[in-house]
């Protein structure tokens, strides 16, 4: 059934390589982003293979340089999934002395939204808040409306104050209004605007501005000098 499919000899530690060269051919004009929001950018398209987040990737101002300032000063990663978690790099948080976690599957969490009529992920962001009131965190939502609102709240409130927010929840309920809210908030932030994202694009992000600190190759964390310029 093959036999007139043409497939590339590549061996896996190239695929990647080629694949952001065929992304950097294909973007086009990327000049309204620095060059680290570019290779942000890039690997979200590389999980996604979708072109529309060059236009709809949004960063407020010094958010790239926030979040790389947080990873390190050793900054907790909080996810709303466990696929979000599972998709960051482990070597390079351990490398930076970070950390990430996921409460939704605590069953602790899940007792208190249903004792509190909400849902997990708004118990699992009342947790981040409660737990790392000392850390520099970032909130990486991929998946949850709710989570941005419960956010967005906490933060008028001035309960919590988020090195860094990323918000890429995917879908159509309350998906384009809560990433507004953080848009409007005070916390720096990168959003991918209007319905698309998901867990994989908020792990990509993270992924990104860590290999802006660590590199994979050597296992070693990059001197100043050898990284891209923030904004």
């Amino acid at each position: 059934m093959t036999e007139n499919i043409h497939f590339e000899t590549v061996t896996p530690a190239d695929i990647e390589r080629r694949s952001m060269a065929i992304i950097e051919s294909e973007l086009g004009d990327a000049s309204h982003l620095s060059p680290v929001q570019k290779s942000i950018v890039k690997r979200v398209i590389h999980t996604t293979a979708d072109f529309d987040y060059l236009q709809t990737l949004r960063f407020s101002p010094n958010a790239v340089e926030r979040g790389l300032s947080a990873l390190q000063n050793h900054a907790v990663i909080v996810t709303d999934t466990q696929m979000a978690l599972s998709g960051i790099s482990k070597p390079a948080l351990k490398a930076l002395g970070c950390e990430a976690c996921c409460f939704m599957s605590d069953p602790a969490i899940a007792r208190r939204a249903k004792e509190n009529g909400t849902t997990r992920a708004v118990a699992s962001i009342d947790e981040a808040a409660a737990r790392f009131a000392d850390r520099n965190v970032i909130f990486a939502v991929g998946n949850a409306p709710t989570a941005l609102i419960r956010l967005y709240e906490l933060m008028q409130e001035q309960t919590v104050s988020p090195a860094l927010v990323i918000g890429t929840p995917v879908g159509f309920v309350n998906v384009v209004p809560s990433k507004q809210l953080i848009m409007r908030g005070k916390a720096p932030y990168i959003v991918a605007e209007g319905r698309k994202g998901g867990s994989g694009v908020a792990a990509a992000i993270c992924n990104a501005m860590l290999y802006q600190l660590y590199d994979r190759a050597s296992g070693r964390i990059l001197a100043p000098e050898e990284r891209q310029p923030h904004e």
